[in-house]
């Protein structure tokens, strides 16, 4: 066997090293000279090892897989490539998260948990930015910041703060739906593979007679659903707080490839006009009685990363990256990410985060974009950064030219609390469980609303439980010794004022 070629260590300019264990001085025992190139640039790339981590989903993991295409239904919804035929595959990259903790958290936080998605599609790539809940806590993204400073730490104390959160939940009842879930089992999933996710938001699909229909993704574990209850997942932090990296990485590389059913749930243009609900309130669910899932593959997860960084932390998922037969709708939450997520990976990762090899399109492209921070691919040589222009250069082609959108309203801050059906879907979704998964969703809100919170933040949330169900706001007020009578009553005797 031929003898391996020894590999010379150089530094980050190609100057082969002759002493990498000892800096450069004056005598044994004298003081490090400026000159010493090579130590000075190790301390200057170690400082800069560490690029600002994600403000939300900071902690997660992320693996290769693809999905297959099993169903030609939703060729009658959508002329995207990655669904014209059965059994078609497109590879894809996932990436898990935590929501609201720093990169050193715990896995089994009670969060929501990230699902996001890169299809490598033959016609571009396209981003499915999704979390493991169908609904979100705000429904206008003019309050995400106000949402997110509540879930971080207070700024005298540097501790995250029950306060903060509550208080913000109790004066924003539209977030009583997820807050429902989150402290329900769904709160505190075992790993990442045996959990849904969701798109979320309502996007939009066209077909081939240009007809659009709106649309919401699932995708359902093939795993089965398995969550902790809150004392396991307490018990985890301590044990192993990487529990859902592991999990997954593990799985993998045992070739037990985890895998999810995806469905979407379709909606004619018309009925958006004339729905019951808002269609694009990112707060409320479409009953599946009225839109069912139609099954339009599966995803599979089976290949890890071969280096974190590179694959996982520079990974950058953006709404905004559909493939044509795609598009957005007027979810105003969506909207508002649309701009927020590549601003985000800007400034996180530099401007030309879209040239990594984990974000790149594995399709041809052709860009006008040139130089800012970190351009390493050649910069595009002596071709024309203008166009039009008479060299050769790519050219626009009209067949993409997004369809037309009739709008019509007056521009104004509308008030989105309009609509104050905030209690409908959770007391539905309350209703639905049976008397242990209330019974833990009540003790796991009386745990965190009992912390510290001030009595009248208390109240506050306890009327909106209460609204939602009786027995719901019952139960809270019994958990944190209060009179649910004297409760009501007050919000009686305000309204009445």
């Amino acid at each position: 066997m031929a003898e391996e070629k020894k590999q010379i260590m150089t530094t980050d300019a190609g100057r082969p090293v002759g002493d990498n264990q000892n800096s450069l001085t004056v005598g044994p025992r004298g003081p490090v000279v400026f000159e010493d190139y090579l130590l000075f640039e190790k301390m200057a790339h170690f400082n800069r090892e560490r690029i600002p981590e994600r403000v939300v989903h900071a902690k997660g993991s992320g693996a290769h897989g693809h999905f297959v295409c099993t169903s030609s239904e939703i060729t009658k919804y959508t002329t995207a490539k990655l669904f014209s035929t059965v059994g078609k595959k497109t590879p894809t990259f996932i990436r898990f998260s935590t929501v609201g903790g720093e990169k050193g958290s715990a896995d089994t936080e009670r969060d929501p948990r990230g699902f996001a998605l890169k299809f490598y599609t033959e016609e571009g790539n396209w981003d499915m930015t999704g979390n493991n809940t169908p609904v979100f806590f705000i429904r206008d993204p003019l309050k995400f910041g106000d949402f997110i400073h509540t879930q971080k730490r207070d700024p005298q104390t540097n501790l995250k703060s029950p306060t903060m959160m509550w208080d913000f939940w109790s004066l924003s009842p539209e977030s009583l739906h997820q807050v429902t879930i989150l402290f329900s089992d769904r709160g505190t999933p075992d790993g990442y593979r045996h959990m849904d996710g969701f798109s979320s938001h309502t996007f939009s699909l066209i077909n081939a007679k240009n007809e659009l229909f709106y649309c919401k993704w699932h995708f359902k574990t093939k795993q089965g659903i398995k969550n902790f209850h809150a004392e396991s997942a307490e018990v985890m932090k301590g044990k192993d707080p990487d529990y859902s990296q592991r999990d997954l990485f593990d799985a993998i590389a045992k070739g037990n490839f985890p895998k999810w059913r995806v469905s979407v749930q379709i909606m004619p243009e018309k009925d958006a006009e004339t729905y019951h609900l808002n269609p694009f309130d990112l707060t409320k669910v479409w009953p599946h009685k009225d839109y069912p899932l139609h099954e339009v593959g599966e995803l599979e997860l089976n290949r890890n990363p071969e280096n974190y960084f590179a694959e996982v932390e520079q990974a950058a998922f953006e709404p905004r990256n559909i493939v044509p037969g795609m598009g957005f709708s007027p979810d105003k939450m969506l909207q508002g990410r649309l701009i927020s997520y590549p601003d985000a990976h800007r400034y996180r990762l530099g401007v030309n985060y879209d040239s990594l090899p984990v974000n790149k399109p594995q399709c041809p492209y052709a860009t006008y974009h040139r130089d800012g921070t970190m351009r390493f691919d050649g910069n595009e040589g002596g071709k024309p950064n203008y166009e039009p222009n008479s060299f050769g250069g790519p050219t626009q082609d009209k067949k993409y030219v997004e369809r037309p959108t009739a709008v019509s309203g007056t521009v104004a801050r509308h008030d989105h609390r309009s609509d104050s059906d905030y209690y409908s879907q959770p007391g539905d979704l309350f209703r639905l469980m049976d008397a242990g998964a209330k019974e833990r969703l009540i003790s796991n809100i009386v745990g965190s609303l009992g912390n510290g919170v001030p009595q009248r933040i208390q109240e506050l949330q306890i009327q909106h439980f209460y609204k939602a169900d009786p027995a719901y706001g019952t139960g809270v007020a019994k958990g944190l010794g209060l009179n649910i009578d004297s409760i009501v009553s007050k919000k009686q005797a305000s309204a009445a004022d």
